[in-house]
């Protein structure tokens, strides 16, 4: 596995990966430094992390390749169809999934997620419009929320 580290208005972001795909993004809280070189096989990663935060993609095509159960692959997915700007609960997660009861084990998966930010895990929010649990931080869920909805323009008539 290669590794590379890029500094992003987050924390220094840890990306790793092979010629199979980024098995893993994560966001440090402390430590470390930015690679001075990027192996090929995580630049296409990099770049459109780049351009996310600098507003320029909403969305991620470079090859994937997280570690999970069929179960949390499953609840990945459906993360990764949430539209850029929009939220859902995990309710309402749960009840896409196919069993409404399977709330728990839809917010466990959904914290599980090892691709920061790619599989936007950011956009599922409690079923009151509460910030609920983010393991990179409230504060950073709050940030990609308000990175992804525009502000709203009034009208001036």
């Amino acid at each position: 596995m290669k590794q590379a580290f890029i500094k992003t208005p987050l924390g220094l972001t840890a990306i790793t990966g092979d010629e199979l795909g980024v098995a893993k993004i994560s966001v440090l809280d402390e430590g470390g430094t930015p690679s001075e070189t990027i192996p090929e096989v995580l630049l296409e990663a990099v770049t459109q992390l780049q351009e996310y935060f600098e507003g320029n993609r909403n969305d991620f095509s470079f090859k994937m390749n997280p570690k999970g159960t069929d179960f949390q692959k499953k609840v990945w997915d459906a993360l990764v169809k949430i539209p850029f700007g929009k939220t859902t609960s995990y309710q309402e997660l749960s009840i896409q999934l196919g069993d409404v009861k399977a709330i728990r084990a839809v917010a466990s998966a959904n914290g599980k997620n090892p691709l920061w930010i790619v599989v936007p895990c950011h956009r599922v929010i409690g079923s009151d419009g509460s910030l609920t649990g983010y393991a990179g931080g409230l504060w950073r869920k709050k940030w990609l929320l308000e990175h992804e909805t525009p502000p709203i323009q009034q009208s001036l008539f």
